[in-house]
């Protein structure tokens, strides 16, 4: 009411949009994580699968766009053959806030922008030199993100970073950063975290296993989307790696420490490990294995995993090539047929040069890993290769949007 004048707007609308809208904020993070991972493409759908009213999905995809991480196309056309008025589409805010993720392996780092749908925006050339120093290449990958946000403009929310090591939580000590020279322990988030601050980012900072996060990205954007229960075993540079995804959540164990596949013993007479055992996964089903297998001298221009990765594509008729390609094939295959007995998971998917395995000569790593496994004698468990480019990177982007997918208008605010 103002000036006596009665207020044209019908009784009790505007009490009625606000309590809609109370009513879905705590919806407001499954709503986005729908978006984010592409299950609710409109707004239909996002009512169906958050079980809410058409009226609060409304509210909430409004309060969403409000807080510039999605857009609702209020008017889109109507399938072909479709009956009845269409729903509004629901996509994510092409110019959103974003993360910075980071990665770092034994052969260089990256840095890149990410936005949500696991969206690379920018990315930072990469560096082919790791320091033995954790402090000085977290400064400088983070220095090269920070580079990004100000040519971008973009508003960052966070960062997230992937090392290949395990990750020892509640402290974020890498435990085993054997391919990078740092010390073992190095608490490296709190290191990242300090870097980000001292650039002047915003947002909290993450620290994961560059195998889990992954893992993580493949199963919200790429090959591991619907799996319930997905095993990702890996190779990038150096070592191999393994991460668990249980009905849609990372498997990380009590301590952060679970699925370090990397130590099954695939050759009991094999190469000296740096575990102290002999025969590894990690020793024996990695590039510089399929390099020396193949009898050839790893060079300095390109990464392990590049040169591995070219000469698989380019010379597979090569004998020594093929041979080699084999031998890791039938050592993977083990490794994977004992992870499968044990897990039974729904579906597998691999990553660096073990997905140029896979696509080299698939029906051989399916029957190794079908000979040998109970559940592969029944009918087999699906072997694919990982989809996304820079899966780690993206994964790690992921560690930072959690906070805002678990609650966007406290992490927003």
């Amino acid at each position: 009411m103002s000036g006596g004048k009665a207020d044209p707007r019908p009784a009790g609308d505007g009490t009625t949009s606000r309590a809609r809208l109370d009513r879905g904020r705590g919806a407001l993070g499954p709503a986005l994580e729908l978006v984010h991972t592409g299950r609710a493409p409109t707004r239909a759908v996002l009512t169906a699968e958050l079980g809410v009213t058409r009226a609060t999905a409304g509210a909430v995809a409004a309060e969403l766009e409000a807080l510039g991480l999605i857009r609702v196309d209020a008017r889109p056309g109507a399938a072909a053959g479709s009956q009845g008025r269409p729903s509004h589409r629901l996509a994510l805010a092409e110019d959103g806030p974003v993360v910075l993720a980071a990665q770092v392996h034994a052969d260089g780092f990256r840095a890149a922008l990410v936005g949500l749908g696991g969206q690379i925006v920018a990315t930072a050339p990469g560096c082919e030199a790791v320091d033995a120093d954790p402090a000085k290449v977290l400064g400088s990958v983070v220095q090269a993100g920070a580079d990004l946000l100000r040519e971008t403009g973009r508003r960052c929310v966070g960062a997230g970073l992937a090392v290949p090591s395990a990750v020892a939580e509640p402290d974020g000590l890498a435990l085993n950063p054997l391919h990078l020279a740092w010390p073992a322990g190095a608490p490296v988030r709190r290191i990242f975290a300090e870097c980000v601050r001292a650039a002047g980012l915003t947002g909290p900072a993450f620290a994961g296993n560059d195998v889990n996060l992954a893992a993580l990205a493949e199963h919200r954007h790429g090959a591991g989307r619907g799996a319930r229960d997905l095993l990702c075993v890996a190779t990038g540079h150096r070592g191999v790696g393994g991460a668990l995804v249980l009905d849609g959540r990372l498997h990380t164990g009590s301590s952060g420490l679970a699925l370090e596949v990397g130590h099954l013993t695939v050759n009991p007479e094999g190469r000296p490990c740096y575990c102290g055992s002999r025969g590894c996964l990690d020793v024996e089903a990695d590039p510089l294995a399929f390099l020396t297998a193949a009898g050839r001298e790893p060079g300095p221009e390109v990464s392990l995993l590049q040169e591995s990765n070219e000469l698989i594509r380019h010379h597979y008729d090569d004998p020594s090539v093929r041979e080699a390609v084999e031998a890791l094939i039938d050592r993977l295959g083990l490794g994977l047929a004992g992870l499968v007995n044990i897990l039974n998971p729904d579906r597998i998917i691999l990553g660096g040069l073990h997905r140029t395995l896979l696509d080299a000569d698939p029906d051989r790593l399916r029957a190794v890993v079908a000979d040998r496994s109970l559940w592969g004698q029944s009918g087999g468990v699906p072997i694919l290769a990982c989809s996304l480019d820079h899966n780690s990177l993206v994964g790690a982007a992921e560690l930072a949007w959690q906070p805002v997918l678990d609650d966007p208008l406290a992490a927003l605010s």
